[in-house]
């Protein structure tokens, strides 16, 4: 799959989900194995354009990924910051991609203030740039021409917001009765609690092994977007995204954390007959990490 192209919508089994019409939109078969691309790449072009050669930024691996590849095409250097124990499939491919990979922070965002505090070129925060959300955009678009009806929801695993929002966005405008649904770790809750009184609040809890989700600062910029876009956003817990991850795996789908916090928030659903969409969001997960949640997913917290 490359940047030019759509990604399938599948129709998924119906033990994958069962009481439900489930498509899967298969953000993890592009060559990065997940979604990020289609918002590094139009955030690296304005920079590039306003005569940049290189980029900072931080990530726990697919944000990164997408930078450098992005980097690449556009003859730029790209500088990621990464916090300590991230995943090493991710910072494998890091490293595949050509970035100047630095570790350094407890978590994504103390990786971040120290990634801002030493950047000598721009800083690139995802989720922080318009440009991203036009980008994700273009997925709820090719979801819209890719069924016959259009969907009752959208269900879209919550990071950092831009991808809910991107999607929401573009939904809004030419599906609105379609739900925009979110699905967001109960170990790491900043968002739906940001969310739920309409600005950025403090949190201290980041704990989840999806670490594309692994956000405990919200940004404005999302938060302001999600409250436009978003109808709710689903808390799931360490032991529902493990199951998630191990009912894609039954499926013959490899499918990250982030990933499997979609599928999990359809537990959680009563929607009116349709088409429901999930967003399978990458591929990129530690061996035995993945092994853990298909074989002993009972041994994840179900904390919520």
């Amino acid at each position: 799959m490359t940047a030019n192209g759509p990604t399938p919508l599948e129709r998924a089994p119906h033990d994958l989900a069962p009481g439900f019409e489930l498509w899967l939109k298969r953000e993890d078969v592009h060559e990065l194995g997940s979604f990020k691309w289609r918002g590094a790449l139009p955030v690296l072009e304005e920079l590039s354009d306003r005569g940049a050669t290189e980029v900072v930024t931080v990530s726990t691996g697919n944000h990164g990924a997408a930078t450098a590849w992005a980097a690449t095409r556009l003859g730029l250097h790209a500088v990621v910051h990464v916090p300590e124990g991230a995943s090493g499939a991710k910072l494998a491919l890091l490293e595949e991609l050509g970035a100047d990979v630095r570790v350094g922070g407890v978590d994504l965002d103390e990786a971040k203030e120290l990634a801002v505090a030493a950047a000598e070129a721009p800083f690139f925060e995802d989720g922080a740039e318009r440009a991203q959300y036009e980008g994700y955009r273009a997925i709820a678009a090719e979801i819209l021409d890719q069924l016959d009806t259009p969907p009752t929801a959208v269900v879209v695993p919550v990071g950092n917001g831009a991808l809910l929002g991107g999607i929401g966005l573009e939904i809004c405008a030419r599906s609105p009765d379609t739900a925009r649904i979110g699905a967001v770790p109960a170990a790491a809750p900043v968002m739906a609690q940001s969310l739920e009184v309409g600005e950025p609040v403090p949190c201290d809890r980041c704990e989840t092994f999806a670490d594309g989700l692994a956000v405990r600062v919200a940004i404005p910029l999302a938060i302001a977007v999600l409250g436009e876009v978003a109808t709710r956003l689903v808390l799931v817990s360490e032991r529902a995204i493990a199951r998630g991850v191990g009912r894609y795996a039954s499926a013959g789908i490899r499918a990250e954390g982030a990933a499997g916090a979609g599928l999990a928030a359809l537990d959680e659903l009563e929607l009116p007959d349709g088409p429901v969409v999930v967003i399978v969001t990458g591929c990129h997960i530690d061996d035995e990490v993945h092994a853990r949640a298909v074989e002993r997913p009972e041994t994840f917290s179900e904390a919520r």
